[in-house]
Order: C-alpha cells, then sequence, then structure tokens
C-alpha cells in the first residue's frame, strides 16, 4: 500500500512574523507548492512504498525547502495555528470564492496548518471507517493550543475548524458517520456538492465559475476523504508537526490500515484482534474525539484508548503540551516560539536525514 504526505507550514521571518514574500520557495521542488494565504505553503511527498522511504522522500524536500528559505531570511515552523491573530490576504481565486460562500467562517480556514495523509485504495469503507474511528490519534500530534492570541484547547486548529463554524458550513469540516457502502459515501458527496452549488450561487457565484474552481472530490474538507482521481482514502486529521512525529503516527495507522485488507472493521468492543479490528459506536467516538481536541494526550480516556488501537502513546511528545504559557499569549512571546519552533524543526529534519 503506497502513502504520501501532505504537510502545511508557515513561513516566518528573522523577527518571528509571518513572512509576506514567499514566491521564490516554490521554485525548489514542484512537491512545495502554495496555499491560499501568502505565509503558508504545503509540502508534498510522491507517493511511496515504505515509511522509510517516506523518511527520505520527505526529509529530503523538507530540508531543500528549509534551506532555501534560510537563504532568504527565512523559517518553516510546524504549528497547528500561527498563535495570534493576524491578517491574511487570499491570493488564490478559490480561496476568494470560498470567502465568499463562507465569508467570517474562512478565518478558521486561513488560520489552520494541517498534515493530510493520502493511502492507496483498498478496501475502501474497511478503510475508512477505520480512519473514521482512528479521528482521536490526532492528540499524538497537537501542535498549538492557542488561537487568535488565547488558549483554546490541545488541537486549537480542529477545535475551530469542526465546531466554530456556522451549522451550514460545519458539515464540509466535521467528522462524518460511519459508511455502509462506497455507494453511500458517493451518496453523501453528491448532497454536498448540491448544497454547495446553491449556497454559491445565492452570493452571486455563476455555475460556470463555480465548476471551474469546485469538483465533487473537493468539496468536502472532511477528516476522512475519498479520493478517485489519485486514487487513495485521505485522512486530514492531524496537525502540522514535527516531520519526526509525523512519519512515526503515519507509520503506526498505515500498519493499521493494511489490516484492513483480511480483518473485517466491525462496531463494538474497540481493538485489533486476530480476525476483526474492532471500532466503537459513532456516538462514542464522537466523545473521544472531542476530548482528543480539548485535552490531547492529557485525557486518561484518549490515551486508553489509543494503546487499545495499538498506538504507543509514551512515544509521542505533542508541542501543545510543551508550550507553557498563561489563558492569552502575547504577540512577542508568539513571535518567539515560532522561531523556537523553527529551529526544532531544523534539527528534526537534520535527525531525519542522519538515521
Amino acid at each position: 500500500m503506497k502513502i504520501g504526505v501532505e504537510a502545511e507550514y508557515w513561513v516566518v521571518d528573522e523577527s518571528g512574523g509571518l513572512a509576506t514574500e514567499t514566491d521564490e520557495l516554490f521554485d525548489v521542488s514542484e512537491y512545495v507548492v502554495p496555499e491560499f494565504v501568502t505565509p503558508l505553503l504545503e509540502v508534498q511527498t510522491p507517493p511511496v512504498s515504505s515509511p522509510e522511504e517516506l523518511r527520505l522522500e520527505f526529509g529530503s524536500i523538507l530540508r531543500a525547502v528549509a534551506e532555501a528559505a534560510e537563504d532568504r531570511g527565512l523559517s518553516l515552523v510546524p504549528l497547528g495555528t500561527p498563535l495570534t491573530r493576524e491578517s491574511f490576504e487570499i491570493t488564490s481565486e478559490r480561496g476568494r470564492l470560498l470567502e465568499s460562500m463562507y465569508g467570517d467562517d474562512m478565518e478558521y480556514a486561513m488560520n489552520c496548518a494541517g498534515t493530510h495523509v493520502h493511502f492507496d485504495k483498498g478496501n475502501v469503507v474497511r478503510q475508512m471507517n477505520l480512519l473514521t474511528a482512528l479521528d482521536p490519534a490526532l492528540a499524538l500530534v497537537c501542535s498549538s493550543p492557542y488561537i487568535n492570541g488565547n488558549r483554546l484547547a490541545c488541537s486549537s486548529r480542529a477545535a475551530v475548524y469542526r465546531y466554530e463554524s456556522h451549522e451550514t458550513f460545519a458539515r464540509y469540516r466535521d467528522l462524518w458517520e460511519y459508511v455502509e457502502s462506497e455507494a453511500q459515501w458517493e451518496e453523501r458527496i453528491d448532497e454536498g456538492y448540491h448544497v454547495l452549488q446553491l449556497l454559491a450561487r445565492e452570493r452571486g457565484i455563476d455555475t460556470e465559475t463555480f465548476g471551474r474552481y469546485f469538483h465533487r472530490e473537493n468539496t468536502v474538507l472532511t477528516p476522512v476523504r475519498l479520493r478517485h482521481q489519485s486514487p487513495t482514502v485521505e485522512w486530514r486529521a492531524p496537525d502540522t508537526a514535527l516531520p519526526s512525529q509525523i512519519l512515526r503516527l503515519v507509520s503506526e495507522v498505515s500498519s493499521l490500515l493494511q489490516q484492513t485488507e483480511y480483518k473485517e472493521v466491525v462496531i463494538g468492543e474497540p481493538g485489533v484482534r486476530t480476525n476483526e479490528i474492532g471500532i466503537p459506536p459513532f456516538s462514542e467516538l464522537r466523545e473521544l474525539s472531542e476530548q482528543a481536541i480539548n485535552e490531547g494526550t492529557g485525557s486518561l480516556r484518549v490515551q486508553d484508548y489509543l494503546t487499545t488501537m495499538g498506538f504507543d502513546v509514551t512515544r509521542y511528545h505533542p508541542i501543545s503540551e510543551r508550550i507553557e504559557n498563561g489563558w492569552t499569549l502575547p504577540q512577542d512571546e508568539a513571535r518567539r516560539i515560532r522561531l523556537e519552533y523553527a529551529e526544532l524543526l531544523k534539527e528534526d529534519v537534520d535527525g531525519l536525514m542522519s538515521a
């Protein structure tokens, strides 16, 4: 089963302020691409066949873009949010159209940096349901407790992205229930696409323009998505984080997903057993996910659940748990934290490449 990663990083200048010029960084590699605000970029990997290949590809691309950034007095920062309130200008046409539809809700998307993992399609229903059930594993890599200068949650990115939206848009970002069939997933996507198209029309966006920038596959930004074009199952739950932690998480999740080729995924008692993988009822999973987002691995219930599902919780040290500050965060302290984790990112990449 091949794997690919897309990880978003903030770009900061030597003062820790968010960068206003990042265009030259996209010349480094075809796998370094812009997001829809200037100080955010995405580092991708090609599909690879093993965690070891992923380490080499991810590490080499990250090192190249980090070195190019350093030559320009810039650095990459692995934080799920920029920590404090920032003013962003949207740079893509799709982003501007989303702003027309979402209005103030776009602020949450613009303040989020996450990790997206692509797994080759296999038994799609089992894969999607298992990835849905692994949503609480985001606790292992929470990387920002602050949003707009206020302490909110272990993963403040997931908290605002999923729960702060108007209910009209929450359906496009929140965790969806388990699926019974691939056809059921497609029906959900068709419905979501139709509703979004109607909303766009209400906002004055004509059908041709909507169709140019929005396709069925990218209608929803849920934590688990089926991508036919790739073709992959995509997991979007985790924050961005230090690369070594992301790679460890991807390796453990990949190992579980590979078992779906010969094990049933059944709703009931959670756990990885000889002939099946048990996942909790969705109502129970929702509670676990909320605790994971709010408390991270500080929740004993989340710890127990992840251990039951095969994760070694003791090997993770989420950034959110390392940032010790008050309920509010001054701008100068936010800049200091960004620079601190920019330096730790460089050290982490060096460690990956020397392993």
